[in-house]
């Protein structure tokens, strides 16, 4: 089988190791929106719009969305879906924007984001910064990502504010929002970052959060004429009988797929390392196992056909297949890209297409749908 279709130009992606020394010599905040900044630049060019922009053809299905490929990138890097169509360019096949909250916030004081380069990780205690979910919407609203074919998932939480027993409205509030112009909505209730949002992992607690998000997603179908999938999104410090519960949750609920996983809290894995002991969720290799543990034991909850999205510490394409080995249909991307670079796209996808490939195939409850590589 051939290997997916690339069609790149090696100015960016070449480049970004040389300029990874520079980058690292700042704030790691900075960095990061200074990362962002250039890349906008590049895109309103027309010329290096040309010159950076990257498609990667691997066809598959997620939620019932035909993806152009299975790699996306995870939520979290554009908070505040500024840059949708600039992300575009570096080969995704989806992107998920967020997480926004109802009204602005200023999330945690700086610094709040740690490079661990010893262990290629990041710990960060952002606190769901955000513009609000007003001009969020505005910012979608100007992208052309999915006018184009891309797939864009939109990551709603709750403002830091909010007690957690009203936290329902927030995401009722969001999802009511972000609906006309999400291809799916994902619930954040994962980030070790807003005080209690990870008890709503609990059963009660979740039954009475995906209880009215469910009877709103279908009030908003009726009304838009159109059905949006809901993923939620998970902790991978969670015990097996947390995942099993959970997982049943989101059958009982009708929730159309499962992000696995969010950020850890445990240190185990970088223990000695300069700011391991800063307070936040570490991610990066170290997550990658946590994270292929509980897409391992969903797979087997939640039966051969369920959507789940396996994002946490993939480094290489190697560690993609092993997402998709566990049990992923797709996969996402984040610490990895500011260690690797763009070029980390293209290398996953290579080795998926690689195992789809006559001489690699092997039965696989959790596999990628099977599509045609152009």
């Amino acid at each position: 089988m051939a290997v997916p279709t690339l069609r790149t130009m090696s100015l960016l992606f070449n480049s970004y190791p040389l300029a990874r020394p520079a980058l690292f010599s700042l704030d790691a905040e900075t960095a990061h929106e200074l990362t962002l900044s250039s890349l906008q630049k590049a895109y309103n060019c027309r010329l290096t719009r040309s010159l950076l922009s990257t498609r990667h053809t691997l066809p598959g299905t997620l939620m019932g969305l035909a993806l152009r490929n299975p790699v996306g990138l995870a939520a979290g890097l554009d908070k505040n879906g500024a840059r949708i169509d600039a992300l575009g360019q570096l080969g995704f096949g989806f992107i998920e924007a967020g997480t926004v909250t109802p009204r602005p916030q200023q999330g945690n004081p700086r610094p709040r984001l740690f490079r661990l380069p010893r262990a290629n990780a990041l710990i960060n205690r952002m606190g769901f910064n955000n513009v609000g979910l007003a001009t969020f919407i505005q910012n979608v609203q100007a992208s052309t990502w999915r006018s184009d074919g891309g797939v864009l998932g939109l990551n709603i939480g709750k403002n830091a504010d909010t007690p957690i027993e009203r936290a329902v409205d927030d995401y009722l509030s969001c999802l009511e929002g972000v609906y006309p112009h999400a291809d799916y909505v994902t619930i954040n209730i994962s980030s070790p970052n807003t005080s209690k949002l990870r008890t709503l992992q609990r059963n009660e607690a979740l039954v009475s959060l995906l209880g009215p998000l469910r009877e709103r997603r279908k009030a908003l179908a009726d009304r838009f004429g159109r059905h949006v999938p809901m993923a939620v999104k998970i902790s991978p410090d969670l015990t097996t009988e947390q995942i099993d519960i959970i997982a049943d949750t989101l059958l009982q609920f009708e929730i159309d797929g499962v992000i696995a996983t969010n950020t850890t809290v445990s240190r185990e894995a970088v223990l000695g390392e300069t700011h391991a002991n800063e307070a936040g969720g570490l991610s990066g290799p170290p997550v990658h196992e946590l994270s292929l543990a509980v897409i391992e034991r969903l797979r087997t909850r939640l039966g051969r056909t369920y959507a789940i999205i396996g994002v946490g510490g993939i480094h290489n394409g190697k560690q993609a297949l092993e997402k998709i080995a566990a049990g992923a249909n797709a996969i996402q991307l984040y610490t990895g890209l500011i260690y690797r670079g763009p070029a980390l796209v293209g290398e996953c996808l290579q080795e998926i297409a690689k195992s789809r490939s006559p001489a690699h195939a092997k039965p696989d409850p959790g596999a990628v749908p099977q599509g045609k590589v152009n």
